[in-house]
Protein backbone atom coordinates (compact mmCIF):
# COMPACT_ATOMS: atom_id res chain seq x y z
CA UNK A 1 0.00 0.00 0.00
CA UNK A 2 2.85 2.37 0.85
CA UNK A 3 4.53 1.68 -2.50
CA UNK A 4 1.24 2.37 -4.36
CA UNK A 5 0.74 5.64 -2.46
CA UNK A 6 4.30 6.66 -3.27
CA UNK A 7 3.70 6.09 -6.99
CA UNK A 8 0.55 8.22 -6.81
CA UNK A 9 2.51 11.04 -5.22
CA UNK A 10 5.30 10.81 -7.82
CA UNK A 11 5.73 14.18 -9.64
CA UNK A 12 5.47 12.49 -13.02
CA UNK A 13 1.99 11.20 -12.17
CA UNK A 14 0.49 14.69 -12.51
CA UNK A 15 2.02 15.13 -15.96
CA UNK A 16 0.76 11.71 -17.06
CA UNK A 17 -2.76 12.50 -15.83
CA UNK A 18 -2.75 15.87 -17.66
CA UNK A 19 -1.55 14.20 -20.86
CA UNK A 20 -4.25 11.55 -20.63
CA UNK A 21 -6.85 14.24 -20.00
CA UNK A 22 -5.76 16.19 -23.08
CA UNK A 23 -5.81 13.05 -25.23
CA UNK A 24 -9.31 12.13 -24.06
CA UNK A 25 -10.61 15.68 -24.52
CA UNK A 26 -9.11 16.03 -27.99
CA UNK A 27 -10.39 12.64 -29.10
CA UNK A 28 -13.88 13.38 -27.81
CA UNK A 29 -13.96 16.77 -29.57
CA UNK A 30 -12.84 15.32 -32.90
CA UNK A 31 -15.52 12.62 -32.58
CA UNK A 32 -18.44 14.78 -31.48
CA UNK A 33 -17.58 18.06 -33.28
CA UNK A 34 -20.12 18.95 -35.99
CA UNK A 35 -18.95 18.14 -39.48
CA UNK A 36 -20.24 19.41 -42.81
CA UNK A 37 -21.77 16.31 -44.33
CA UNK A 38 -22.18 18.06 -47.68
CA UNK A 39 -18.58 19.16 -47.96
CA UNK A 40 -16.78 16.92 -50.43
CA UNK A 41 -13.08 16.38 -49.83
CA UNK A 42 -11.01 17.99 -52.61
CA UNK A 43 -8.90 15.70 -54.77
CA UNK A 44 -5.13 15.59 -54.53
CA UNK A 45 -4.84 17.18 -57.99
CA UNK A 46 -6.98 20.16 -56.97
CA UNK A 47 -4.99 20.62 -53.76
CA UNK A 48 -1.72 20.42 -55.71
CA UNK A 49 -2.98 23.02 -58.19
CA UNK A 50 -3.93 25.25 -55.28
CA UNK A 51 -0.47 24.88 -53.75
CA UNK A 52 1.16 25.93 -57.03
CA UNK A 53 -1.10 28.98 -57.23
CA UNK A 54 -0.38 29.80 -53.61
CA UNK A 55 3.39 29.62 -53.99
CA UNK A 56 3.26 31.79 -57.12
CA UNK A 57 0.85 34.44 -55.82
CA UNK A 58 0.58 34.37 -52.02
CA UNK A 59 3.80 32.98 -50.52
CA UNK A 60 5.61 36.33 -50.65
CA UNK A 61 3.42 37.67 -47.86
CA UNK A 62 2.08 34.53 -46.18
CA UNK A 63 5.17 32.31 -46.38
CA UNK A 64 5.86 29.26 -48.51
CA UNK A 65 4.10 26.99 -46.00
CA UNK A 66 1.42 29.63 -45.24
CA UNK A 67 3.03 30.01 -41.83
CA UNK A 68 2.85 33.80 -42.01
CA UNK A 69 5.49 36.53 -42.23
CA UNK A 70 5.87 40.14 -41.16
CA UNK A 71 3.88 41.09 -44.26
CA UNK A 72 0.96 38.69 -43.81
CA UNK A 73 -0.67 36.46 -41.18
CA UNK A 74 -0.57 32.67 -41.01
CA UNK A 75 -3.31 30.97 -43.00
CA UNK A 76 -3.17 27.67 -41.13
CA UNK A 77 -6.67 27.00 -39.82
CA UNK A 78 -8.46 29.91 -41.54
CA UNK A 79 -10.46 27.47 -43.67
CA UNK A 80 -11.73 27.46 -47.23
CA UNK A 81 -14.39 30.11 -46.52
CA UNK A 82 -11.76 32.73 -45.71
CA UNK A 83 -9.89 32.11 -48.97
CA UNK A 84 -13.10 32.08 -51.00
CA UNK A 85 -14.12 35.41 -49.46
CA UNK A 86 -10.78 37.22 -49.65
CA UNK A 87 -9.84 36.04 -53.14
CA UNK A 88 -13.40 35.93 -54.49
CA UNK A 89 -13.97 39.61 -53.66
CA UNK A 90 -10.60 40.72 -55.05
CA UNK A 91 -9.24 41.71 -51.65
CA UNK A 92 -6.41 39.25 -52.16
CA UNK A 93 -3.79 39.24 -53.54
CA UNK A 94 -3.27 42.65 -51.92
CA UNK A 95 -1.51 45.02 -54.37
CA UNK A 96 0.45 46.71 -51.58
CA UNK A 97 0.49 47.53 -47.87
CA UNK A 98 -2.73 49.17 -46.78
CA UNK A 99 -4.76 49.80 -43.65
CA UNK A 100 -7.51 47.59 -45.01
CA UNK A 101 -7.92 45.35 -48.01
CA UNK A 102 -10.52 46.93 -50.33
CA UNK A 103 -12.82 45.19 -52.77
CA UNK A 104 -10.96 44.93 -56.04
CA UNK A 105 -10.98 43.19 -59.41
CA UNK A 106 -10.94 39.42 -58.95
CA UNK A 107 -7.63 37.98 -60.22
CA UNK A 108 -8.62 34.29 -60.42
CA UNK A 109 -11.47 32.30 -61.90
CA UNK A 110 -13.81 30.11 -59.84
CA UNK A 111 -11.79 26.93 -60.43
CA UNK A 112 -8.56 28.56 -59.28
CA UNK A 113 -10.23 30.06 -56.21
CA UNK A 114 -11.61 26.62 -55.31
CA UNK A 115 -8.13 25.13 -55.70
CA UNK A 116 -6.56 27.79 -53.48
CA UNK A 117 -9.28 27.22 -50.88
CA UNK A 118 -8.70 23.45 -51.03
CA UNK A 119 -4.99 23.86 -50.42
CA UNK A 120 -5.38 26.25 -47.48
CA UNK A 121 -8.10 24.08 -45.92
CA UNK A 122 -5.72 21.10 -46.12
CA UNK A 123 -3.31 22.92 -43.78
CA UNK A 124 -5.73 22.93 -40.86
CA UNK A 125 -9.45 22.77 -40.04
CA UNK A 126 -11.48 25.94 -40.46
CA UNK A 127 -14.82 27.27 -41.74
CA UNK A 128 -15.83 25.72 -45.06
CA UNK A 129 -17.60 27.35 -47.99
CA UNK A 130 -21.28 27.48 -46.99
CA UNK A 131 -23.90 25.12 -48.35
CA UNK A 132 -26.07 26.79 -50.97
CA UNK A 133 -29.23 26.14 -48.93
CA UNK A 134 -28.02 28.70 -46.37
CA UNK A 135 -27.16 31.33 -48.99
CA UNK A 136 -30.46 31.10 -50.86
CA UNK A 137 -32.31 34.37 -50.35
CA UNK A 138 -35.74 34.10 -48.72
CA UNK A 139 -38.16 35.99 -50.93
CA UNK A 140 -40.79 38.24 -49.31
CA UNK A 141 -44.46 37.63 -49.95
CA UNK A 142 -45.79 34.95 -47.64
CA UNK A 143 -46.31 35.62 -43.90
CA UNK A 144 -43.73 32.98 -43.02
CA UNK A 145 -41.08 34.49 -45.32
CA UNK A 146 -41.86 38.03 -44.16
CA UNK A 147 -41.44 36.93 -40.55
CA UNK A 148 -38.07 35.31 -41.36
CA UNK A 149 -36.84 38.49 -43.07
CA UNK A 150 -38.01 40.60 -40.14
CA UNK A 151 -36.13 38.32 -37.75
CA UNK A 152 -33.05 38.73 -39.93
CA UNK A 153 -33.40 42.50 -39.63
CA UNK A 154 -33.56 42.25 -35.85
CA UNK A 155 -30.44 40.06 -35.74
CA UNK A 156 -28.63 42.47 -38.07
CA UNK A 157 -29.52 45.55 -36.01
CA UNK A 158 -28.34 43.90 -32.79
CA UNK A 159 -25.06 42.49 -34.13
CA UNK A 160 -24.05 44.40 -37.27
CA UNK A 161 -25.73 47.79 -37.62
CA UNK A 162 -23.36 49.60 -35.24
CA UNK A 163 -20.62 49.22 -37.88
CA UNK A 164 -22.40 48.57 -41.17
CA UNK A 165 -25.29 51.02 -40.61
CA UNK A 166 -28.98 50.02 -40.40
CA UNK A 167 -29.23 49.61 -44.18
CA UNK A 168 -25.86 47.86 -44.65
CA UNK A 169 -24.42 50.96 -46.33
CA UNK A 170 -21.18 50.77 -44.33
CA UNK A 171 -19.49 53.22 -42.01
CA UNK A 172 -16.21 54.58 -40.70
CA UNK A 173 -14.16 52.87 -37.98
CA UNK A 174 -11.02 53.96 -36.14
CA UNK A 175 -7.48 54.41 -37.52
CA UNK A 176 -8.51 54.65 -41.15
CA UNK A 177 -10.48 51.41 -41.20
CA UNK A 178 -14.09 51.11 -42.28
CA UNK A 179 -17.01 48.73 -42.38
CA UNK A 180 -17.66 48.18 -46.10
CA UNK A 181 -21.04 48.50 -47.72
CA UNK A 182 -22.94 45.23 -47.95
CA UNK A 183 -25.07 46.37 -50.86
CA UNK A 184 -24.62 44.29 -54.02
CA UNK A 185 -22.48 41.77 -52.10
CA UNK A 186 -23.22 38.15 -52.96
CA UNK A 187 -25.05 36.08 -50.30
CA UNK A 188 -22.16 33.59 -50.20
CA UNK A 189 -19.62 36.27 -49.42
CA UNK A 190 -21.82 37.80 -46.71
CA UNK A 191 -22.11 34.38 -45.07
CA UNK A 192 -18.35 33.79 -45.34
CA UNK A 193 -17.61 37.17 -43.80
CA UNK A 194 -19.76 36.26 -40.81
CA UNK A 195 -17.98 32.95 -40.17
CA UNK A 196 -14.42 34.19 -40.82
CA UNK A 197 -14.42 37.75 -39.43
CA UNK A 198 -12.29 39.61 -42.00
CA UNK A 199 -10.43 42.79 -41.04
CA UNK A 200 -11.98 44.31 -37.88
CA UNK A 201 -15.13 42.21 -38.04
CA UNK A 202 -15.82 39.72 -35.23
CA UNK A 203 -16.45 36.05 -35.99
CA UNK A 204 -20.06 34.86 -35.80
CA UNK A 205 -19.78 31.09 -35.69
CA UNK A 206 -22.72 28.72 -35.55
CA UNK A 207 -22.80 28.97 -31.76
CA UNK A 208 -23.34 32.74 -31.98
CA UNK A 209 -25.62 32.90 -35.01
CA UNK A 210 -26.98 29.67 -36.48
CA UNK A 211 -26.76 28.98 -40.25
CA UNK A 212 -30.53 29.49 -40.50
CA UNK A 213 -30.23 32.85 -38.75
CA UNK A 214 -27.40 33.87 -41.08
CA UNK A 215 -29.69 33.09 -44.01
CA UNK A 216 -32.32 35.39 -42.49
CA UNK A 217 -29.77 38.20 -42.13
CA UNK A 218 -28.75 37.80 -45.77
CA UNK A 219 -32.40 37.82 -46.84
CA UNK A 220 -33.01 41.02 -44.85
CA UNK A 221 -30.08 42.75 -46.57
CA UNK A 222 -31.29 41.70 -50.01
CA UNK A 223 -34.80 42.85 -49.16
CA UNK A 224 -33.33 46.24 -48.20
CA UNK A 225 -31.64 46.52 -51.58
CA UNK A 226 -34.84 45.91 -53.52
CA UNK A 227 -37.05 48.10 -51.33
CA UNK A 228 -38.43 51.31 -52.85
CA UNK A 229 -37.07 54.52 -51.31
CA UNK A 230 -40.34 56.25 -50.55
CA UNK A 231 -38.50 59.24 -49.09
CA UNK A 232 -36.77 60.07 -52.37
CA UNK A 233 -33.04 60.76 -52.43
CA UNK A 234 -31.30 58.41 -49.96
CA UNK A 235 -27.96 60.27 -49.78
CA UNK A 236 -26.28 56.89 -49.50
CA UNK A 237 -28.36 55.82 -46.49
CA UNK A 238 -25.56 57.17 -44.30
CA UNK A 239 -27.87 58.81 -41.80
CA UNK A 240 -27.67 62.29 -40.20
CA UNK A 241 -24.09 63.06 -41.32
CA UNK A 242 -24.85 63.13 -45.04
CA UNK A 243 -28.27 64.67 -44.41
CA UNK A 244 -26.76 67.44 -42.28
CA UNK A 245 -24.09 68.14 -44.88
CA UNK A 246 -26.75 68.34 -47.58
CA UNK A 247 -28.76 70.80 -45.46
CA UNK A 248 -25.73 73.00 -44.75
CA UNK A 249 -24.43 73.11 -48.30
CA UNK A 250 -27.69 73.48 -50.20
CA UNK A 251 -29.96 74.97 -47.53
CA UNK A 252 -27.55 77.67 -46.42
CA UNK A 253 -26.43 78.19 -50.00
CA UNK A 254 -29.99 79.01 -51.03
CA UNK A 255 -30.44 81.35 -48.04
CA UNK A 256 -27.18 83.18 -48.80
CA UNK A 257 -28.15 83.46 -52.44
CA UNK A 258 -31.54 84.95 -51.48
CA UNK A 259 -29.86 87.41 -49.10
CA UNK A 260 -27.45 88.59 -51.81
CA UNK A 261 -30.28 88.95 -54.32
CA UNK A 262 -32.42 90.94 -51.89
CA UNK A 263 -29.45 93.16 -51.01
CA UNK A 264 -28.77 93.97 -54.63
CA UNK A 265 -32.46 94.62 -55.27
CA UNK A 266 -32.68 96.98 -52.31
CA UNK A 267 -29.61 98.89 -53.50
Amino acid sequence: MNALAARRRHPAAIAVLLLLGLLVTGGAYSFFAPKDANAAAPTADVTAQGKDLFVANCATCHGVQAQGTKSGPSLVGVGAASVDFQVGTGRMPLPGPNVQAPVNKVKFDDQQIAALAAYVSSLGPGPSVPDSKYTTVIQPGTPENNKAIAEGGQIFRVNCAMCHNFAGAGGALTRGKYAPSLQNTSPKHIYEAMVTGPQSMPVFNDMNISPEAKQKVISYLKAQESETNVGGLTLGNLGPVSEGLFAWVFGLGILIGCAVWLGKKAA
